[in-house]
């Protein structure tokens, strides 16, 4: 029966009126069961739950004729509303015998008399009674069928998932393409896959005789066993090792190894789980590539990478012990590379290979290549001191036997550096700096030697090193500035002109004199753009003395060039340029070369220099006597000055004078006014040597006697001194 919600009374009702006894029913009905319902409604909104059926109670009680069936309904109405607490059905017949009649038997149409009230009451207990059970076996049923249907369903599905897990796990199990086994506590194996059984040679059976801790091989880390302990213990639930194994023919098997511990349902240790990824053969690719990266591919010998290892090593003991170290080039192998071509220069190298390789036998000795010609041998031990010396003489000696190729015998000579010293004070780096210096010394002494490394040597070549990096930027800087030595006239001691020599004012070295830079200038090239500033800064100065000093004669400025800016292309258009910009006549500027740089010089290099001597550029021949060349050839030289070099005058300065350097300097004199060639004498030091040459018919002269070289200033005070 469908009973509608109805308000819980309208405003104005009458009071004491069918509706209002209805309300008070419902309220006192609400009251009795309330407590014991398992609903989510408040207790005005239960009461008004109850209203409907409150009515529909008391419509059945006057109903004509009268029906119980709908008290049924009511019955199965309150079983919906969740009042199936065990007293609800007790309570509630309670209230409808003892309230019902009360507070509805007067609101039908006709009155009921007492008996006639009481027996309808009692029928209507019945049957809301009769439908309340009914719907709360109804609904008992119903629930316990859910409930076995849900069990049964989840049984179901728990057996198919485990049969989904168990075939999913087989087909894990069997395909996979590492090697899965499962052993107890014990380390008994119980169980393994196709993929392990081939991993160990394909015998199943060999696999399972044995037990988990006899698979033991020489190359175990002590971690190993140490966390198979521990799994086993229960203390660690897995760990990952690299293993090797023996298989049944003897060979090993490197495999990546991941074990894990299975508990049981109550968490206890109960099995093991390994996996293993076969990694033998990446093993063996990683040892030849590791070969490959350390090994010279030509020779066969160690390369730079595994020889610095093992520098490194040797250099980082603690114990006391000592190293030494030969470093070795061969001699004019770049002519035997380029007369016989590259493929017999390797030939040659396998065999040098060889033969240094049989020196270094002894523990603690390897010889590597470093890369083209160069090898170097190291050797350790407590005492290396006679050690590497008695090496270096094995690898010259095995060089000196001649190498037959391409049907001629080969000569090999080598330069070797050695290097020999304590562990723990210098670096690999250092070391190899330190042995390839002094290779470079042997083979500046003619090679064929070996040379034992010297710390002073070792910081010249360093220093050296250092200016030759830094030439360029210093030119930039302008870190280079030029001093001014004066030229005098022996006849009446005035200031003829002067001698530009350019000096390097370095941050760390402070100023540094031409022989430190000048030769490594020419080394690099760096001489051509520093000759031209020299020259340009040289031109303006003497511009500027001209200015300055207008009463007097033309005062001459001597600049020197070197052999390189001789083969310069570009030599007389810049030196014309030079000239131009700053407004000096050609006469004013002397050009020094030096002597032994023009030994054998031919037509196409004395070309330059003469076109320049067209123009008027005095070009003297400087460092006279100190080379071989022939007297004669000064008639083809475009030379118009002598500077005779200071060995001539050292003798000069004891008294008496040494007669024979009187006698040379006279002819050399003599000679050279003959071809109407001036002379100059450089490192003049006293009056008597001054004296001397004067009286020898010497034009001009400078040295320490007249000034050292100085600021350009120092060069016009001499000037107006001249003046006065």
């Amino acid at each position: 029966m469908s009973i509608p919600a109805q308000s819980s009374g309208a405003p104005g009702a009458e009071p004491d009126g069918p509706e209002d006894r209805l309300r008070r029913f419902a309220t006192i009905w609400s009251r009795a069961i309330f407590p014991s319902t398992a609903t989510s409604m408040t207790r005005t909104e239960f009461e008004q739950h109850l209203l409907p059926l409150a009515r529909a109670l008391s419509d059945i009680l006057h109903a004509r004729p009268f029906d119980v069936t709908p008290a049924s309904e009511v019955g199965v109405a309150l079983v919906a509303a969740h009042c199936t607490a065990p007293d609800a059905l007790s309570s509630t017949l309670g209230v409808i015998d003892s309230y019902l009649v009360l507070y509805c038997g007067s609101n039908g149409v006709t009155a009921l008399s007492t008996d006639d009230s009481r027996a309808r009451c009692a029928r209507i207990q019945h049957a809301l009674a009769g439908g309340f059970t009914q719907a709360l076996r109804e609904r008992t049923l119903s629930e316990q069928e859910a409930i076995a249907r849900s069990a049964l369903t989840a049984r179901s599905d728990a057996e198919q998932a485990l049969h989904a897990t168990e075939a999913r796990f087989r087909a894990v199990f069997k395909g996979a393409a590492i090697g899965i086994g499962i052993a107890d506590l014990d380390g008994n194996v119980l169980e393994v896959n196709d993929t392990l059984t081939q991993m160990f040679g394909g015998l199943e059976h060999h696999v399972r005789s044995h037990r988990i801790n006899e698979w033991v091989h020489p190359e175990d880390s002590p971690q190993v066993w140490k966390y198979y302990h521990e799994l086993v213990r229960g203390e660690r639930e897995h760990y990952r090792v690299e293993k090797a194994y023996y298989r049944n023919d003897g060979t090993v098997l490197w495999t990546n190894l991941t074990v894990s511990l299975l508990r049981d349902s109550e968490g206890r240790p109960e099995y093991q789980l390994a996996l293993m990824e076969d990694t033998t053969e990446r093993r063996l690719l990683n040892l030849r590539l590791r070969y490959e990266a350390t090994h010279d591919a030509l020779t066969g010998l160690p390369n730079r990478t595994l020889f610095f290892e093992r520098l490194e090593k040797a250099l980082s003991a603690d114990d006391g012990s000592r190293f030494g170290l030969c470093y070795l080039d061969l001699d004019g192998f770049k002519a035997i590379n380029d007369s016989l071509g590259h493929a017999s220069g390797d030939r040659l190298l396998v065999e040098v290979a060889d033969r240094l390789q049989s020196c270094a036998t002894a523990p603690g000795e390897m010889v590597a290549r470093l890369g083209g010609d160069e090898f170097v041998a190291l050797t350790t031990g407590p005492d290396t001191r006679t050690g590497v010396d008695e090496l270096a003489c094995r690898m010259l000696g095995v060089l000196g036997t001649p190498i037959r190729l391409e049907g001629r015998e080969l000569t090999v000579r080598g330069s070797i550096g050695v290097v020999e010293g304590p562990a723990g004070e210098r670096s690999a780096a250092e070391v190899l700096r330190s042995a390839d210096i002094t290779m470079y010394r042997a083979k500046s002494a003619g090679g064929n030697r070996f040379e034992l490394a010297d710390a002073e040597a070792d910081a010249r070549a360093i220093t050296r090193h250092g200016l030759t990096t830094a030439l360029p930027a210093a030119l930039e800087r302008g870190e280079f500035f030029i001093e001014y030595q004066p030229l005098v006239h022996l006849g009446d001691g005035t200031v003829h002109g002067a001698e530009a020599l350019v000096r390097w004012c370095h941050p760390q070295h402070g100023v540094l004199g031409p022989d430190r830079f000048i030769p490594l200038a020419e080394h690099t090239g760096l001489i051509v753009p520093l000759g031209r500033w020299v020259l340009e800064e040289s031109v303006r100065q003497a511009n500027f003395w001209q200015e300055r000093h207008s009463d007097g004669g033309p005062l001459r400025i001597n600049v020197n060039l070197s052999p390189t800016q001789l083969h310069h292309p570009g030599l007389v258009a810049e030196t014309v340029d030079v000239l131009e910009r700053s407004g000096l006549e050609p006469g004013a500027l002397c050009l020094e070369v030096t002597e032994s740089a023009l030994i054998g010089a031919d037509d196409d290099l004395l070309k330059p220099l003469r076109q320049l001597s067209e123009m008027g550029v005095d070009i003297a021949l400087d460092d006279f006597g100190t080379g071989y060349s022939n007297l004669a050839n000064l008639r083809r030289l475009p030379v118009s000055v002598l500077k005779l070099d200071r060995s001539f005058t050292q003798g000069m300065q004891q008294h008496p004078a040494d007669p024979v350097d009187l006698k040379i300097v006279e002819g050399i004199v003599s000679l050279a006014h003959s071809l109407d060639l001036a002379v100059t004498v450089e490192g003049v030091e006293t009056g008597a040597q001054a004296e001397q040459l004067r009286e020898l018919g010497c034009d001009t002269a400078q040295g320490w006697y007249y000034a050292r070289p100085g600021a350009p200033d120092r060069i016009h005070s001499l000037l107006m001194a001249d003046a006065v």
